[in-house]
């Protein structure tokens, strides 16, 4: 089966209408938080995934809407941040705000089996899940019980394996874990302003880490004046 797994979406609808399209005839989908803010759609994305007809496998909450939910901004890096978030609360509707509640998993991680596979989505990482991202350079011991660990936040893709030692002479004494952050959607800050996501074939274990141009000028028009034109302009460049 091929799974698409996507992250920091960010309220642009633009990027993740171009994404659906690509992956239609996907398997699977794992949502790894953020669907909202800093962006102009938060309730246009919503409705997206709720009208979704590819099986949802995964859909946790990023810090964003842990934030709003709870109304705690204090852990924001700037105050624009802060108002953004604000301005999102007080912008989404009744089904979106259902929706976040009830639907999305409330504790920002999940552990899930895939085709024999033992998996964990965490949005931030263990050590933090709303607000830490994963880098390979991190003790990733804790990590060692999972075939595959899913995680968003930092907006920059990443894929890499971490072989642990352990008792299994079938494999050289070798336990392998692969490590997926498929980037972000709406709001990329590797330089590359294109939406980007990640498929991942559970039978050949291939990964693909996507990335697909949208229309950004359409999407940098709908962005009320509200919010900091930060936002705005930083799609043009991934930053």
């Amino acid at each position: 089966m091929k799974i698409a797994v996507l992250s920091d979406i960010h309220a642009n609808l633009t990027a993740l209408n171009e994404v659906m399209k690509s992956i239609a005839l996907i398997g699977g989908l794992i949502l790894l938080g953020d669907l909202i803010d800093y962006g102009p759609h938060s309730n246009e994305i919503i409705k997206l995934i709720i009208q979704c007809k590819i099986p949802i496998l995964c859909n946790i909450l990023g810090n964003h809407e842990q934030a709003i939910i709870s109304e705690n901004y204090s852990r924001f890096s700037s105050q624009r941040g802060k108002l953004s978030a604000q301005f999102t609360r007080k912008s989404l509707n009744s089904i979106s705000w259902e929706y976040i509640t009830t639907e999305m998993y409330g504790k920002g991680f999940l552990e899930f089996n895939i085709d024999g596979y033992k998996c964990l989505a965490v949005h931030g990482s263990l050590d933090d899940v709303y607000w830490k991202s994963i880098k390979v350079s991190d003790n990733l011991e804790k990590y060692k019980p999972y075939d595959y660990v899913f995680s968003g936040h930092s907006h920059i893709p990443h894929f890499f394996e971490e072989f642990y030692e352990v008792d299994d002479a079938k494999h050289r004494n070798k336990k392998k874990t692969v490590f997926i952050n498929p980037g972000s959607v709406g709001q990329p800050r590797n330089h590359n302003p294109m939406a980007q996501y990640a498929i991942w074939d559970t039978v050949t274990g291939e990964v693909t880490m996507a990335k697909i141009p949208y229309n950004i000028t359409k999407e940098q028009q709908a962005f009320s004046p509200e919010i900091d034109i930060f936002y705005k302009e930083r799609l043009e460049s991934g930053i």
